[in-house]
């Protein structure tokens, strides 16, 4: 049986930035499972019409199709219960709602840091057919222009504040889940691949206890992350 992943590319089908995605890939990883994907581009709804919506990322595992990158997590834990990515069924729901915690802080306390870092990085590693789509659900979403969301320092310092529950947990354990990897882990390292392969800012210096994390986290599953192809790759070609 062979999975498909919809996968969002950019101004190359190799660039593949979506931190949801990325979650996904991080998770089939950790689980074994060898799956393939598909570039899809943000315009590309009609690729989409069998999930019945318009966003990736898609799984189709055999058959069945899993949309959303939590509800894919839960999937793969259900059909596949070796290596739990949320947690043993024993734990009666007390490690999935843990897991929980780390997407909703990485979405709502990383991620607007980071977008002010990258956004305009971001613009330009989306495919140039797919641009004046981006820049008008963006900006209608954030109720300003692209450019005056783009402020790197601001972002920079907002990002600092958000990492603080972090650093204190990478402080005491490798990883968040402990000493070795799970689901909090790919929860929230999907938002540092998403400034990674679009962006060469770094969001963390090298003396940050969440910069060692990255290196191990861009180091696993044969070096998942850190092999994936950047934008700025694709510049000095």
């Amino acid at each position: 049986m062979t999975r498909l992943l919809y996968d969002l590319c950019g101004i190359d089908d190799e660039l593949r930035f979506s931190p949801y995605c990325w979650r996904v890939k991080y998770a089939l990883a950790h689980k074994g499972l060898a799956y393939e994907t598909r570039p899809w581009h943000f315009t590309e709804k009609e690729a989409l019409e069998f999930s019945e919506q318009g966003k990736v990322p898609v799984l189709v595992d055999g058959e069945t199709t899993v949309v959303d990158s939590y509800a894919i997590f839960r999937h793969l834990d259900r059909s596949y219960p070796d290596k739990p990515l949320l947690g043993a069924e024993s734990d009666e729901g007390k490690a999935e709602a843990r897991a929980r915690f780390f997407k909703f802080y990485s979405e709502r306390s990383l991620a607007p840091g980071i977008l002010r870092i990258v956004v305009m990085d971001l613009f330009n590693a989306v495919h140039p057919n797919d641009r004046d789509y981006f820049r008008q659900s963006r900006e209608k979403a954030l109720g300003c222009t692209l450019e005056e969301m783009h402020d790197p320092s601001t972002g920079l310092n907002m990002l600092d504040q958000a990492l603080g529950p972090l650093r204190g947990r990478l402080e005491e354990a490798d990883f968040l889940d402990g000493e070795a990897p799970a689901g909090a882990d790919y929860l929230v390292f999907g938002h540092f691949m998403w400034a990674r392969n679009v962006s060469r800012v770094e969001l963390v210096s090298s003396t940050d206890p969440v910069h060692g994390w990255v290196e191990r986290m861009l180091d696993l599953h044969d070096g998942l992350g850190r092999k994936a192809l950047r934008r700025v790759d694709i510049q000095e070609t």
